[in-house]
């Protein structure tokens, strides 16, 4: 149900409850099971939609046919995840496990006119999130995914464990970007982007309490284990700087969709 005093959306299923902030991108502020906070609290944090582009796109500037775009340099030299962690979105539908959520590109620095729609499934044991971006009049490159920052320890027991099977792992340069050749799967830390031509399938095991995977159709994930307090695993439609070297065009007739359902079980 909606608060209209928070402008949050808070989703509950037996054990689970779902919190999510649209005044702060429609980040899921919170996802707790059996009341343990899975996420790492904070306004920056939590679980935030990468839309229209995830990750980084070399020095902010991206190319639709003969047009050269310049996105905002949030994140120097380039531009990072997107525009719609930064704005508002509307509530479209809110249920007791289900809600649904909107904003338009126009009213971001993106240059093409379009929507942007997230939806969040509870149940008992998943989460699923759903994200589409939709064309108004001119096709333009875009991509969508989540930034997720899972606790790297619940308190309860060990750090959290990953484990995942790629079957590449994109190069990354000096500057962050992948130089485009890839490589076998190397050892973490990681911030690092990975191919998955299966789907993306990434389980988390924090030991003695809880196991999550997971999953999507999309065939790529980032992985950023490098800080303390939190894991990343980020499942999205194509890699870092991919507006520019693996552009996926959305038109009016050929919207981008990307789903991810998180699953979990308790292992106390």
């Amino acid at each position: 149900m909606t608060n209209p005093q928070t402008t949050t959306t808070t989703l509950t299923a037996g054990p689970a409850r779902a919190t999510v902030d649209t005044a702060n991108g429609c980040r899921l502020s919170s996802l707790r099971v059996g009341g343990t906070e899975l996420l790492r609290q904070g306004p920056k944090y939590g679980a935030f939609p990468m839309v229209p582009w995830c990750g980084r796109i070399d020095h902010g500037r991206f190319r639709n046919g003969a047009e050269t775009h310049q996105m905002p340099v949030n994140h120097p030299p380039h531009a990072i995840h997107g525009t719609g962690r930064d704005v508002p979105w509307r509530t479209v539908r809110a249920e007791d496990a289900f809600a649904a959520f909107a904003y338009e590109l126009a009213d971001t620095a993106w240059p093409y006119p379009g929507r942007v729609t997230q939806m969040a499934e509870l149940a008992e044991d998943s989460l699923t999130l759903t994200l589409g971006v939709e064309a108004a009049e001119d096709s333009f490159p875009a991509q969508a995914g989540w930034h997720p920052w899972f606790r790297r320890n619940l308190g309860t027991g060990g750090d959290v464990e990953i484990d995942f099977a790629p079957a590449w792992q994109e190069e990354r340069g000096e500057d962050h970007l992948p130089t485009g050749r890839r490589v076998d799967p190397r050892p973490g830390p990681w911030d690092d982007c990975f191919g998955m031509p299966d789907g993306v399938r990434v389980t988390l095991t924090w030991p003695g309490a809880l196991e999550l995977t997971v999953t999507s159709r999309a065939e790529w994930v980032v992985v950023y284990d490098e800080q303390a307090e939190a894991v990343c695993v980020e499942p999205q439609s194509g890699p870092p700087n991919g507006l520019n070297t693996l552009p996926r065009l959305v038109t009016p007739i050929d919207p981008l969709e990307i789903s991810t359902t998180w699953a979990w079980r308790t292992l106390a």
